[in-house]
């Protein structure tokens, strides 16, 4: 068995920070490329930031950048989103994402393995 599981959701208010962990355990460990999505109510699911492990390479949506930092630890067991300057449009379900093939942040159907979500809720 293998999965992802999330932690760290949570509500604040807008200029806020929250950070979200998620940790890969069984056969699911080691995957390729690493990424956080998000799904607002009434929306469709949008990526957030992607990591290829073996290179740390990293990727983010233009919504997102210079506010959200996407890191995984040296074991590469937990992927980490800390998300700084919270606006009110960041509030959403949040999922960490884990697969083999191509490491995008656009496109969530690249992605085997996905994570039960956390909520993150941010108020003006």
């Amino acid at each position: 068995q293998g999965q992802l599981v999330e932690s760290g959701g949570g509500s604040v208010q807008t200029g806020g920070s929250l950070r979200l962990t998620c940790k890969a355990t069984g056969y699911v460990y080691g995957n390729e490329c690493m990424a956080w999505f998000r799904q607002a109510p009434g929306k469709a699911r949008e990526g957030v930031a992607v990591i290829r492990t073996s290179r740390n390479s990293i990727g983010y949506a233009d919504s997102v950048k210079g506010r959200f930092t996407i890191s995984q630890d040296n074991a590469k067991v937990t992927l980490y989103l800390q998300m700084n300057s919270l606006k009110p449009e960041d509030t959403g379900t949040y999922y960490c994402a884990a697969g083999n093939r191509l490491c995008s942040v656009s496109r969530d159907s690249e992605y085997t393995y996905w994570g039960q979500g956390t909520q993150v809720t941010v108020s003006s």
